[in-house]
């Protein structure tokens, strides 16, 4: 008979650190049904270095912890992972990219810091709004809800984001040496994040669910906040049930 390993819950919740997308702030989360009982800890991201704020993360909590993530976000957890793998208990990941910037990607962060540059943040923020949303023209309300959370960020930690933007740098071997349980979400319609990246996510995830919900676009938490519900719910029950002792991977 094969033995089972002995399984035991955290003697305590495991924090839950949560990192908002570029020009997004706590308010993302707002319909998110957090897992009752953990506590919930969001990270500000206001430093221009993909490193810098992995580090912040790190430091946000003592001990395990999960990480949720969004965009930008997400990459700065990748970051995280690839600094202290065994501080992370779970990850779940939504509406991101683990690749390494592209020549056109550069560009684009370089356009938008110049208007910021010239006092022109409104005008970045509508440059970005309409990839936030399934469709290009979101309703006028959805839109102002966008605009006021990027207001609240505010030009310098946006100017800031951008240039942490240019510090990514490819996350597949991060990911490849994850020892924890993760989820992947992702938008059918997010076009600034689409499907195919996610699945690029999860397979370099040793222990990784992908779930893509219909119909939504990048700001995941807003459009279908019961979805990603769920997933966290669905990841904490994997982290409370895996055997206590991870088994160390081989070297090669």
């Amino acid at each position: 008979m094969t033995a089972v390993p002995h399984v035991e819950p955290p003697s305590e919740p495991l924090p839950l650190v949560v990192v908002p997308g570029m020009m997004c702030d706590p308010s993302l989360w707002a319909e998110v049904d957090f897992p009752e009982g953990h506590p919930v800890l969001h990270l500000e991201l206001g430093k221009p270095d993909i490193g810098a704020l992995a580090d912040d993360l790190l430091a946000r909590v003592s001990g395990p912890f999960v990480v949720v993530g969004l965009s930008l976000g997400a990459i700065v957890a990748f970051e995280a992972l690839r600094r202290s793998p065994e501080r992370i208990a779970g990850l779940c990941v939504m509406s991101t990219n683990a690749g390494a910037p592209r020549p056109e990607q550069y560009a684009a962060w370089r356009a938008m810091e110049g208007l910021v540059d010239d006092g022109r943040f409104a005008d970045a923020v509508e440059q970005t709004l309409p990839g936030m949303f399934p469709t290009p023209r979101p309703s006028s309300e959805s839109a102002e809800r966008y605009r006021r959370m990027a207001r609240a960020v505010g030009p310098d930690a946006a100017r800031a984001q951008l240039a942490a933007q240019s510090t990514r740098r490819d996350a597949i071997d991060a990911l490849r040496g994850a020892r924890c349980p993760a989820v992947v979400l992702s938008g059918s319609r997010d076009a600034l994040c689409p499907p195919d990246f996610h699945q690029v996510i999860a397979s370099a995830l040793p222990d990784a669910e992908l779930r893509t919900v219909p119909d939504a676009g990048h700001l995941l938490p807003w459009q279908e906040p019961s979805a990603v519900s769920d997933a966290l719910r669905d990841l904490l029950g994997r982290v409370r049930t895996r055997p206590t002792a991870c088994p160390t991977r081989p070297a090669f």
